[in-house]
């Protein structure tokens, strides 16, 4: 069976295609993210499985749970849910809603930078590590910080693709395999 990351591809740059179109990037970003929230709880996603379940169905109760869960789908929200349900793809709503995010973020010129580090990092710090890193990748940079006490010391920065580890951990782990060889 194919990849889900490839089976979501072209769904995720569909709806792309139709936010940037209708300039609703943060509408359809919110919905995906509710979409993938619900797609991922063990009770919906067995009902999303259920081949009992006409892909109707499923569809409508997908769409009630997103109105109970305070996201009501509009006629291209519903007709993307629709889709995805006759083409028995509403499993692949996490990918879908990371994928467009993926999309977006070049469109926009923005970068989600994690910021792990062993010790809490001051605001003034975070700032000069997000200005730096707009500097020199050239986007606009959101950095999230996250504090994570196993790795001794140091910090690692995940921004995509691109992880800078400048943790004791890893410098460790190094030491470690030279020392082996």
């Amino acid at each position: 069976m194919a990849e889900k990351r490839t089976l979501a591809r072209p769904y995720a740059k569909a709806v792309f295609e139709l936010a940037r179109d209708g300039q609703s990037f943060a509408r359809w970003s919110k919905l995906l993210a509710t979409l993938s929230d619900l797609g991922a709880d063990a009770s919906v996603k067995a009902m999303l499985g259920s081949p009992k379940a006409a892909p109707a169905v499923r569809a409508e109760v997908l769409a009630e749970l997103c109105a109970k869960a305070g996201e009501k789908l509009d006629q291209q929200g519903r007709n993307f849910v629709a889709l995805l349900a006759d083409n028995r793809r509403l499993g692949l709503l996490p990918e879908i809603a990371e994928d467009f995010e993926r999309l977006r973020a070049e469109a926009e010129n923005t970068l989600e930078v994690e910021l792990v580090a062993a010790m809490p990092v001051p605001a003034e710090e975070q700032k000069r590590i997000g200005d730096a890193l707009h500097k020199k990748l050239g986007r606009k940079i959101t950095l999230k910080y996250v504090e994570d006490k196993t790795l001794i010391g140091g910090a690692v920065l995940r921004a995509g693709d691109l992880v800078i580890d400048g943790s004791v951990r890893e410098k460790l782990g190094r030491l470690t395999a030279a020392l082996i060889h």
